[in-house]
């Protein structure tokens, strides 16, 4: 028995991710390789696939976990089985892992195929398909748990969009409410207003973050000239105190200048030392004298 498999990392909630997984009738509406997928009833399925050639089973739901696993078997048809695992890697990320066990087609040519590279193609068809589910799960609303509420459905390289379908395909769709053709006009009406409402949220954005940058770049200009104005400032500043230096060096010194200092600075030291201290205060110690009278003053009379 061949085993093959597959992984992709989905940017949705596990429970999102999972609960879409599960809509196995949709994927012939966003998956290339999926030409089939109808219910005989909640636990059984009839598939059809297309990949060398077609090939159909009838599968039973087996080893199903809310959240972590899907696992099949199939009971007529091409004998195979799987399991698809999901990991939330985070609130809003998680790995779904496609694990598929196959017997080959009996006979010469079965194993030949496998042998030229049957089994490569089949994982590039199932990674091409888990990439369409991702893209379908991403192009929903957020926390949207059916299929039909994707943007990214009926695109040009699904089974539908090639025109792939088989007639129990069709007939099942023709069944499905959600796919009668009223159903499917507001479907895109709706799908252009959100892509109107998207695309003039993006430009209003795109549009705040060019003068948000507008501003920056204005803000760094005005930063950058205030900068250079000082540099040219300072620049010019410490020309002039070299120029006045080199001016002031270049005289040379007069010897009369030593003199008269010499002189000036003797005559402010004998000034100081002659000078009273409180020029306006009477000396405490001659104010306590008792005033004499003078020999020259004349007698008091009687």
């Amino acid at each position: 028995m061949a085993e093959h498999s597959a992984a992709v990392i989905v940017k949705a909630p596990v429970h999102q991710v999972y609960t879409l997984f599960t809509h196995f009738n949709d994927f012939p509406k966003f998956m290339g390789f999926v030409k089939e997928v109808t219910y005989y009833d909640e636990q059984r399925s009839h598939w059809v696939v297309q990949l060398f050639k077609q090939y159909e089973w009838d599968a039973v739901n087996e080893d199903w976990q809310t959240d972590q696993q899907i696992g099949w078997r199939s009971t007529r048809g091409l004998r195979n089985s799987g399991r698809v695992k999901f990991h939330p890697l985070s609130a809003n990320s998680t790995s779904v892992e496609v694990y598929i066990h196959y017997t080959p087609p009996s006979g010469p040519l079965g194993k030949l195929g496998e042998t030229l590279g049957a089994s490569a193609y089949l994982e590039a068809a199932l990674k091409k398909d888990l990439e369409h589910f991702a893209q379908m799960v991403e192009q929903a609303p957020a926390g949207a748990l059916d299929p039909m509420s994707s943007h990214y459905l009926f695109h040009t390289e699904s089974a539908i969009g090639k025109g792939q379908l088989t007639e129990q395909q069709r007939a099942a769709m023709a069944r499905d409410p959600m796919m009668a053709p009223e159903v499917l006009a507001e479907r895109q009406a709706r799908i252009k207003r959100e892509e109107e409402l998207r695309r003039q949220a993006e430009a209003s954005r795109q549009s705040a973050l060019q003068q948000r940058l507008a501003l920056e770049r204005q803000r760094q200009q005005e930063q950058q000239s205030i900068l250079e104005r000082e540099r040219v400032r300072r620049l010019q500043e410490q020309r002039a105190l070299a120029e006045e230096r080199r001016r002031k060096e270049s005289i040379p010194p007069d010897p009369r200048d030593r003199e008269r200092y010499a002189a000036w600075a003797h005559g402010l030291g004998d000034k100081d030392g002659g000078r009273a201290r409180f020029p306006r205060q009477p000396d405490p110690m001659s104010s306590r004298r008792a005033n004499k009278p003078s020999v020259t003053d004349p007698p008091r009379s009687e």
